[in-house]
């Protein structure tokens, strides 16, 4: 893997996910019945950062959420033969919610799949919306983020490396890099 350029630096990240928060709470009138949900992850920290903002702008602590979705994946096979499983951390029923699912990078849709799955097992919510700090295309299935930081355009030979110091050691950042 090569780096080729950064896309956003942690100031670029900030923006974009407080650009969000606003969007969340004005496209669901408020914040009644809404929780967030974030794939693990990178989605996790997504969805920290975006409960974090609507705090702060809204005076509402939403329900919070961490989703493994290890098991419901199409590719588990291909996967080590002892899968990470960091556990699915969830206090509230999903029951007639409106879930806000967060995820870091958007790519085929499959982990987005997987992730609708393991929640439809939990309990059937009112709306699961999609929240993503980048959507890169190159889809496989028919799934379409309805918050989005940033659309970058890519080629099947590059990867887009979302990092944040809790998982990486380095500051929040959005890179590009050469397979």
């Amino acid at each position: 893997m090569t780096f080729k350029s950064q896309l956003l630096d942690e100031a670029a990240v900030g923006r974009a996910l407080r650009r969000l928060s606003f969007e969340i709470v004005e496209k669901n009138h408020g914040t009644e019945d809404l929780c967030l949900i974030g794939i693990r992850r990178r989605g996790v920290s997504i969805a920290k950062i975006i409960h974090e903002n609507i705090l702060a702008n809204e005076g509402v602590s939403l329900p919070f959420g961490m989703l493994d979705i290890t098991f419901y994946r199409d590719d588990i096979e291909k996967k080590a033969d002892f899968p990470t499983v960091t556990g699915t951390e969830i206090g509230f029923d999903v029951t007639g919610k409106k879930i806000i699912l967060t995820d870091d990078v958007l790519f085929t849709g499959r982990t987005v799949r997987a992730a609708i799955e393991a929640i439809f097992a939990l309990g059937r919510p009112k709306a699961i919306q999609l929240a993503v700090l980048i959507d890169r295309g190159h889809r496989e299935l028919p799934i379409k983020p309805d918050y989005v930081g940033k659309n970058i355009p890519t080629s099947m030979n590059e990867i887009v490396k979302v990092s944040f110091p809790e998982f990486d050691g380095c500051p929040t950042a959005v890179a590009i890099y050469d397979k």
